[in-house]
């Protein structure tokens, strides 16, 4: 186990809650669970985590289809199955078609690895409870080999969730849990100041009161998440746009400048179109 502890990095703002619950997840030797609205790190957090500890990161990037037994290792009976017809000799030998998966990876390390298992809500419900007993015991059973595969280092796992289907009782039991809360203006305006240096204040003022104004618009289908504000920022700088602009434009009576960066759909679109329309008339 280690000794280091995560405080965040030059290129991640991390709070201080959210690093206790990094710091503890690791002191306890359980993954941590990370939650949060999409666009606000989670992710990112696993690869910061690598990066401040010096660790190799290993990704499992989970989709609607993904098994859990992909995570240990999947055995190529096609393969195999036309080196045979094509009498390649190295079909007696069974292991040469055991590929590998990102749990077996981070286990057979010589160092201690960051996992990250990312978007674990997307899969069938049962995926997280088939991971139970290789998460408890840092090791699992080869059934083609005859081989038990153990843990050299215990890995520091990271598994990020977007809440789009509840996860098992028996699961979180196992994990270290943290939400990341979407960051106030504060934090936001330091994540910023990571990305863009040296950013005019008056320009990022304004440009994150447009932003959250349009985050508070009640009836969106997605509010604008960090990365969104972060792309809005870019075109804002190149475009030239300037901060007297985002003053005079209220988001109650003009869509902001390049808002296409921000609102990703069209039922937000005329949403505001909508909302723009009764309060100019009301204006009247």
């Amino acid at each position: 186990m280690t000794n280091q502890r995560f405080t965040g990095t030059d290129s991640y703002v991390a709070t201080e809650d959210l690093t206790t619950a990094v710091n503890a997840a690791v002191t306890l030797g359980r993954p941590v669970l990370i939650k949060g609205e999409p666009g606000t790190g989670k992710t990112q957090l696993a690869e910061e985590i690598a990066r401040s500890m010096g660790m190799p990161l290993l990704q499992w990037h989970v989709k609607s289809t993904t098994r859990a037994q992909q995570g240990l290792y999947e055995y190529d009976a096609v393969a195999r199955l036309r080196d045979s017809q094509l009498g390649d000799e190295k079909v007696h030998d069974i292991s040469n078609y055991i590929v590998r998966g990102p749990l077996w990876e981070a286990f057979e390390e010589e160092t201690q690895t960051v996992l990250l298992i990312d978007e674990i809500d997307k899969a069938d419900i049962e995926f997280p409870n088939d991971l139970l007993r290789e998460l408890d015991r840092m090791e699992f059973f080869v059934y083609e080999t005859r081989q038990t595969i153990r843990a050299k280092f215990r890995p520091i796992i990271v598994i990020t969730s977007n809440n789009e289907k509840e996860l098992p009782d028996a699961f979180l039991r196992r994990c270290f849990f943290h939400y990341i809360r979407f960051p106030d203006m504060e934090t936001m305006a330091e994540i910023v100041d990571v990305h863009y240096p040296g950013l005019k204040k008056d320009l990022l003022h304004e440009a994150l009161n447009v932003f959250f104004k349009l985050r508070d618009v009640p009836g969106l289908k997605k509010k604008p998440s960090t990365s969104e504000l972060l792309d809005w920022i870019k075109l804002l700088l190149a475009e030239d746009v300037s901060p007297e602009v985002l003053a005079s434009d209220d988001t109650h009576t003009v869509l902001p400048p390049l808002h296409g960066a921000l609102l990703k759909n069209e039922q937000d679109v005329h949403l505001f179109e909508k909302l723009i329309f009764l309060n100019k008339r009301d204006a009247r």
